[in-house]
């Protein structure tokens, strides 16, 4: 889904048939203006989004961004300014808050996480774990906060998890399958399998035909020995339960790549606030 996509279908939700409240009590020519401000500490993200919003509801309101994606920013900072019709302000205010805390939010985690690795090799990465037809707004507001996006969806990349594994009858089958399926239909995709213990990993080095193993749920001494195993003949990456308390140990291992689904699906919105004035 795009961007303009998904503004359109949130503006449907939420206006409906109409903004009752404000067309009672707001005069058709009634301006205003109104800053949104940021109540927590954090890093902004979403501005850009934001101010799609407010030109797709009115093309004549007038939207300052005081900030850019990626600004640290701190409570009582105020991030954007927005001047014109009040109730064009006020129908979509809701739409631009719900996308900019939930950004920031994001974002905010994702730069604390690579706070932590900062100095190694590693690279955070994002997964598919967003909130339905959000994924876009989501994945960028980990690069944003300095991630990386993983696949953006099934079809960017061949992952052959555990159950793919399993249904093809092994390592061997799976990765011989996901080759011939490459070839005969001609896709330039990179291959990833999952690997549960050592040996898996012994075997698809064995094997070839991947460019990336991930070490799925293993200890950190186990993707220390996992890395010097691989010895950098395909790219590494350490999943399963990573959190901010053991990701600085994942990645002193020396992997290529740490993915944490927590930066989307269970994060925390950052608070931000719209006061509104209107002009005499």
């Amino acid at each position: 889904m795009t961007i303009e996509k998904i503004i359109e279908e949130a503006l449907k939700e939420d206006i409906g048939t109409g903004d009752y409240s404000s067309l009672l009590s707001v005069d058709a020519t009634a301006r205003g203006e109104a800053k949104l401000i940021a109540k927590d500490n954090g890093i902004a993200a979403g501005m850009d989004i934001a101010m799609r919003v407010f030109k797709q509801i009115d093309e004549n309101l007038s939207v300052e961004s005081c900030v850019q994606d990626g600004t640290a920013v701190q409570k009582g900072l105020v991030l954007m300014k927005v001047s014109g019709s009040i109730r064009s302000i006020l129908g979509a205010e809701r739409l631009v808050l719900n996308i900019m805390q939930r950004m920031s939010g994001i974002a905010t985690v994702t730069n604390r996480y690579c706070q932590l690795i900062k100095g190694t090799h590693a690279k955070l990465l994002d997964t598919r774990k967003t909130t339905p037809n959000l994924r876009i707004l989501e994945k960028m507001a980990v690069r944003i906060g300095g991630g990386y996006n993983h696949r953006m969806g099934l079809y960017d990349m061949i992952m052959l998890k555990d159950n793919h594994i399993d249904f093809a009858g092994g390592i061997e089958n799976a990765v011989k399958k996901a080759n011939e399926y490459k070839t005969m239909n001609r896709l330039a995709l990179a291959v990833e399998i999952e690997t549960r213990s050592l040996s898996d990993v012994e075997k698809v080095m064995q094997l070839g035909g991947v460019n990336r193993i991930m070490f799925d749920n293993f200890s950190v001494e186990d993707v220390r020995k996992g890395v010097a195993l691989v010895n950098g003949c395909f790219e590494t990456e350490a999943s399963g339960n990573i959190n901010e308390q053991t990701i600085r140990p994942y990645a002193e291992t020396g992997v290529d790549f740490i993915s944490v689904g927590a930066l989307t699906h269970s994060v925390k919105s950052l608070d931000i606030s719209l006061l509104a004035v209107k002009k005499d």
